[in-house]
């Protein structure tokens, strides 16, 4: 019997949480990210749609502006080219334009663990992109990158110094918060968790996500990354309901 009562109250907060989704959702303090030209700074085909793909849903559907800078092709396993085109067709999904995105394919910057990505290439990188796109907001992983994979930590690192070196350009950034093991694989019911963690930190901004199954079309498209744990993954990673963003204070 006691089984029985703890499996319906599982359901039933589940079902809470999907009503919270669909019915109810909110963005708590997420007018301080809509700016005219947002961008999102990432490692690798995929992390838009794995991690993001709430706050690409909020923005693009308040009419923000924007741009994707990916550092790799994602060809550690030797599918650069097919992943490319993978993120291209998960970018028109999340309706992000073609030509605001950008893909490098750098003999510096190539995908894998173990490859250490210099701070001062992507600094410089990040620059150049801000310069020429004239772009307000950044956002991009934080100091453990969701994963821990070195790739997102460089890259959260990079935004930093660019940020340090180039303070008199008052460009926002934001960090994607990193989840310990037990939220990150809580589904929709992490949206509580988070909703109360930024009462608590009133600096840290909610992005519910309003459109989930977006999310799960826009992985779609990465078809070469479509394996069955993926699918696990999307279907129960707290970051396909929801992203809870820090400001980066250089």
């Amino acid at each position: 019997m006691a089984w029985l009562v703890v499996s319906l109250s599982l359901i039933a907060i589940w079902v809470a949480s999907f009503c919270k989704i669909f019915f109810r959702a909110t963005s708590t303090s997420s007018k301080t990210l809509q700016k005219k030209n947002v961008m999102f700074v990432i490692a690798h085909p995929d992390d838009e749609s794995m991690f993001f793909s709430p706050t690409i849903n909020y923005l693009a559907s308040n009419a923000c502006n924007l741009h994707i800078l990916c550092f790799s092709t994602g060809n550690a396993d030797g599918m650069g080219s097919i992943r490319k085109d993978e993120l291209h067709r998960a970018c028109a999904v999340l309706k992000v334009p073609l030509q605001q995105l950008k893909i490098l394919d750098h003999p510096n910057l190539q995908d894998g663990f173990g490859q250490l990505w210099s701070h001062d290439l992507l600094t410089e990188i990040i620059k150049e992109e801000v310069t020429n796109h004239d772009i307000h907001t950044i956002i991009t992983f934080d100091n453990y990158g969701v994963s821990g994979h070195c790739n997102h930590r460089d890259v959260h690192r990079g935004v930093l110094k660019f940020l340090q070196t180039n303070s008199g350009r008052n460009i926002k950034a934001w960090e994607l918060v990193s989840l310990n093991i037990f939220r990150k694989y809580f589904g929709p019911v992490d949206i509580w968790l988070s909703i109360l963690s930024a009462k608590q930190h009133p600096s840290k901004v909610i992005i519910i996500n309003e459109q989930p199954w977006k999310s799960f079309k826009a992985m779609a498209q990465h078809l070469s990354q479509w394996v069955w744990f993926r699918k696990l993954f999307v279907s129960f990673s707290s970051y396909t309901y929801a992203n809870t963003l820090n400001r980066i204070n250089a």
